[in-house]
């Protein structure tokens, strides 16, 4: 018995190989395109942020630190550095405290003998420190503050005593101040005459150094 001849696949018809030839070419044109393209990463963001849940934005607390002020002690060292060229050691003392500077300014060499008016020495030295005041922190503040020994003769006429003569004396330092510069805002004056002496024993040298203007750099916020 004779068998039969296997039948061979079918050919596939004509059209079927260009159709596969047309989906290789496309696919290729694609890829061809993906790769000559730039990515916008921004507008990709933006389009995948529409299929995620919505955020819930807190706002950060923040704090506004008030501004720093130099230490007391580096002010002290500026105005030494100044005056010093300018007065002898025994005619100024400085005293530093945790909120302010004082600087004392004795009567000996820096008024004149019984007046409020300032020696050419004196305003020579105010120049110095005043350099230093104009940059202090807006936030600071000057006193300036006139005492007179029981010891002074007025000698002044258009001043009337002591009390009055430690107020001129101050006002002119004041004055002085703010004519070189420094903010009239952060200034101000005022007197004690003799009731607020800084040596009380009967020594004439002490005593007459009670004559004196003190100027109170305050580097803390102002008072209201």
């Amino acid at each position: 018995m004779a068998l039969k001849k296997k039948e061979e696949c079918k050919k596939p018809p004509a059209w079927l190989t260009s159709f596969s030839d047309l989906m290789s070419l496309l696919l290729t044109f694609f890829i061809l395109i993906y790769a000559m393209s730039s990515l916008d990463v921004a507008q990709l963001e933006k389009f995948i942020s529409y299929f995620q849940p919505e955020r819930k934005f807190y706002l950060k607390k923040t704090s506004i630190l008030p501004p720093i002020n130099p230490p007391p002690k580096d002010v002290a060292l500026k105005i030494k550095r100044r005056i010093q060229k300018v007065l002898p050691p025994w005619a100024f003392q400085i005293v530093i405290t945790a909120d302010f500077v004082k600087l004392r300014l004795f009567d000996k060499i820096f008024f004149e003998n019984g007046s409020y008016r300032l020696t050419p020495k004196a305003q020579e030295a105010l120049r110095e420190v005043a350099e230093v005041l104009k940059k202090l922190p807006e936030r600071s503040f000057i006193r300036v503050e006139g005492h007179v020994s029981e010891i002074v003769e007025v000698r002044d006429p258009y001043v009337r005593d002591r009390w009055e003569l430690s107020v001129r004396r101050a006002t002119e330092v004041v004055r002085f101040l703010q004519a070189q510069g420094v903010d009239p805002t952060k200034l101000s004056a005022g007197g004690f005459g003799d009731t607020r002496p800084l040596y009380t024993w009967r020594q004439p040298i002490l005593m007459e150094r009670n004559n004196r203007v003190e100027i109170y750099i305050n580097l803390a916020k102002r008072k209201e």
